[in-house]
């Protein structure tokens, strides 16, 4: 077995080193079965959402975990992502760390503190308790959609006959720069995807892989749980667009892009004079809304938009995410 991550720092902590060393000597620890890093890192099982998975909700907490009992939360105003808060409403950091079975975490100015046992985090302003919320899972509500009777079925778990150069582990596909055999031109597109857990891990080395539309225009995957929304973040469309909020789910939860794809167009010269589109879902929650693809992403395989249509392409970026349940739906173009 592994030694646990706390293991890892508390050791590391008792010789001297710093935070920013911890970070990178242990960034390539990583998980990418629930149960596992259950059982072998402590802090796994606090990291989280904390709030009541209905719109109306004053308050919502997002923590993450950040390796060797050290936490970052996110505290919420209007409740967590995707019911109901938008990014007008206040969004305030803390941090802490964990002693035994409590984690006690600050804002910069202590003026907010937060203290989580026995899964539940109670939140208090200049001393007055404002919050008391759960821990909540919450799940995509189009995880598990069955493809539609005339849907082209790209992944199922039982073959990768659709794809170039892929591999298959306990029935999930790997994401090692796979392309389907097939070009494409306006779809709906349904895909299910895990990133793994990396505690000590920062930014783009923190889960990172890809799904790109004509291997042309990236729908990022990242873990960028309880980050602030990017573009090179879960729901951005890398180098075009920020989502419009993020609703990314904690590491080693599958989460679902749903994503309408409309193609480029052009003339009877092969001239460009319709830029594609795409409206994004992101665990049901739309991130993308009709947005205009004026050029390629920075690292696609296909370089030139020189036609209306192109393959799924799947990014490797040297991080374990594993896909399922992936089918098409052609639409008129």
């Amino acid at each position: 077995m592994k030694p646990t991550a706390y293991f890892v720092a508390l050791t590391l902590l008792a010789n001297g080193c710093n935070g920013q060393s911890l970070n990178e000597k242990f960034a390539y620890l990583t998980w990418t079965n629930p149960d596992k890093a259950a059982q072998e890192d402590t802090d796994f099982n606090y990291q989280g959402e904390y709030g009541i998975d209905q719109p109306g909700q004053p308050w919502g907490v997002q923590v993450i975990a950040r390796g060797g009992g050290r936490f970052d939360a996110i505290l919420l105003e209007g409740g967590l992502p995707g019911l109901g808060r938008s990014k007008q409403h206040q969004r305030l950091e803390l941090s802490g760390t964990r002693t035994k079975g409590t984690v006690q975490l600050a804002s910069k100015d202590k003026n907010t503190q937060a203290t989580i046992t026995d899964n539940k985090v109670t939140v208090t302003q200049d001393g007055k308790t404002i919050a008391e919320l759960p821990r909540v899972e919450r799940s995509s509500p189009t995880l598990g959609a069955k493809p539609p009777r005339d849907a082209l079925v790209l992944f199922d778990g039982t073959s990768t006959d659709a794809w170039l150069n892929a591999q298959m582990e306990e029935g999930l596909l790997q994401n090692t720069d796979i392309t389907t055999k097939e070009d494409f031109g306006s779809y709906m597109l349904h895909l299910e995807f895990r990133t793994p857990y990396k505690p000590y891990a920062r930014g783009q080395q923190r889960g990172n892989s890809g799904v790109y539309h004509q291997g042309r225009f990236e729908t990022q995957v990242l873990d960028s749980f309880g980050e602030t929304g990017e573009m090179n973040e879960t729901g951005g469309v890398y180098s075009i667009a920020d989502p419009l909020l993020n609703m990314c789910f904690p590491p080693l939860r599958w989460q679902t892009y749903d994503v309408d794809f409309t193609a480029a167009k052009f003339d009877a010269d092969k001239k460009l004079v319709e830029n594609a589109r795409m409206t994004v879902k992101l665990n049901g929650v739309v991130v993308q809304d009709n947005i205009e693809l004026p050029h390629t992403t920075t690292a696609s395989p296909t370089k030139s938009i020189n036609s209306a249509k192109g393959p799924i392409y799947i990014q490797h970026h040297g991080n374990p995410v594993y896909y399922r349940n992936i089918w098409l739906l052609r639409t008129k173009e």
